[in-house]
């Protein structure tokens, strides 16, 4: 009788302890809806690259123009906004930021709306933006506010869905998971390279439809990140029936003096300045892309959108397989060297070989070839980040890194566009964007050297046998 009860307890400890992650179903489910709400990010993004020349004959902007446009996305981020969201994350949990984070991108969404719509164009609040800083039109300057919100709730949902497939992948699939959202948030840069196009021609060349359809894709984000909350709150209440903690420890917290212990570290600027480098290369090409292939293959815009929209296709393949492969078999750091020679090859092509033989192949294959690097380098470097810094400041390194990543995704973009409006030609800008590959290059070196000589163990299986 002694024994039947202890059995009879022990499974009734068994099923209580048995909490909705454990379910895959569920798991998988909450993959599906946080990573849809960074698809539908990720099409907003982009919406307006592959109408570049749309918008500037419609709206009467200029190269110099779109440049800023495209860098005001990274401003407030610049200046401070991420580590506020860092802390914000930290005190008030995954839920409360994430349904701000998604909140302020579909705000952010429907202010860059109205900033390129036919109507604000005719308000006295548009005259009275015209009339100052008058290099810029009132509607670059709304757009660009309306992008700068965004911008903000998109960096802070990128932190909060890793910190929420963190929490319900933890001892699980969790590496495959985070390659799955990678691979779901660039499937949205593929979807709108051909979305955007499709519906500006649907409706009568119009700026306005895609960008309202891609941000009334953001409110969708918003209701699915809510749904994803109510699984959330179930998670959590089994896991207090079970006796469990849920809430942080203040001593796990983000807190200001942590920032000393992360700047001292010679690792963490190494990585910092390598993403910085390697990501201002990629995210500022994907604005100008689209008219690089116009020009130099001298096709439609949206026959050149469409030719980019493969640039993510093999990285979305490729990154769970290459996060599997780090999980089991390491190498991180050599990952992050040949990602990066890579990338260096394909601008100096982009530069210098399809201008002589511009031809749709070449360029499809170069592109192919730069999504390559695209998955090696993401693929390598956020699990490489826990190796070289400590557990306790950990989350305030990533959102550091980030910060120091948007710095120059905010600043390379008006680099860009200054130098193509002086130049009148793409030459330069893909030189700058190949001199960044080599910079980063050169860091990769330095890592490796590190790591040998400390033994962080970046080339290392991240699965312990």
């Amino acid at each position: 009788m002694v024994t039947f009860t202890w059995i009879k307890d022990n499974v009734m400890t068994e099923k209580a302890r048995t909490f909705l992650n454990d379910y895959p179903a569920a798991r998988w489910a909450a993959l599906v809806l946080v990573a849809s709400m960074m698809f539908f990010a990720y099409m907003f993004v982009d919406v307006m690259s592959p109408l570049k020349s749309l918008v500037e004959s419609a709206r009467g902007w200029d190269s110099g123009v779109f440049g800023t446009y495209a860098a005001s996305e990274y401003i407030l981020n610049v200046c401070g906004f991420l580590i506020l969201a860092g802390i914000i994350l930290d005190k008030m949990g995954i839920r409360f930021t994430g349904v701000l984070s998604a909140s302020m991108m579909f705000i952010g969404a429907s202010i860059k709306f109205v900033g390129i719509s036919d109507w604000f164009q005719t308000t006295e609040f548009c005259a009275w933006l015209n009339s100052w800083w008058v290099s810029m039109p009132g509607s670059a300057k709304m757009a660009s506010l309306g992008f700068m919100i965004f911008g903000c709730g998109c960096e802070m949902a990128g932190t909060t869905v890793s910190k929420a497939i963190a929490k319900w992948f933890k001892g699980k699939e969790m590496a495959l998971a985070m390659g799955l959202e990678m691979a779901i948030a660039r499937l949205g840069v593929f979807g709108v390279m051909w979305i955007a196009p499709m519906v500006s021609k649907a409706f009568n060349h119009s700026i306005v439809a895609p960008v309202s359809f891609c941000a009334a894709l953001t409110l969708i984000g918003l209701l699915f990140y809510c749904v994803f909350c109510l699984m959330d709150v179930r998670l959590d209440k089994q896991h207090i029936a079970a006796g469990d903690k849920v809430e942080l420890d203040p001593e796990d917290e983000f807190k200001v003096s942590d920032l000393g212990k992360i700047f001292s570290s010679k690792m963490f600027w190494i990585v910092a300045l390598m993403c910085v480098l390697y990501y201002s290369a990629i995210f500022p090409f994907q604005r100008y892309a689209t008219n690089y292939l116009e020009v130099t293959l001298n096709i439609e815009a949206a026959a050149a959108a469409r030719l980019f929209s493969c640039f993510p296709i093999l990285a979305m393949v490729l990154t769970p397989f290459l996060g599997a492969f780090l999980d089991f078999k390491g190498k991180g750091a050599s990952m992050l060297m040949i990602g990066s020679i890579i990338m260096i090859a394909c601008h100096l092509s982009f530069a210098f070989l399809l201008p002589a033989f511009p031809s749709k192949a070449l360029a499809l294959t170069l592109i192919v070839v730069l999504g390559v690097s695209f998955s090696l380098v993401p693929a390598a470097l956020w699990p490489s980040v826990p190796k070289i810094i400590d557990e306790k400041v950990l989350g305030s390194a990533y959102c550091l890194i980030f910060w120091v990543q948007n710095v120059g995704l905010c600043l390379v973009p008006l680099l860009i566009g200054y130098v193509l409006k002086a130049t009148g030609g793409y030459l330069a800008p893909m030189i700058i964007f190949s001199s960044f590959g080599v910079l980063a290059f050169f860091l990769t070196f330095l890592l490796k050297v590190e790591d040998k000589k400390k033994g962080y163990g970046l080339e290392l299986p991240n699965v312990k046998n």
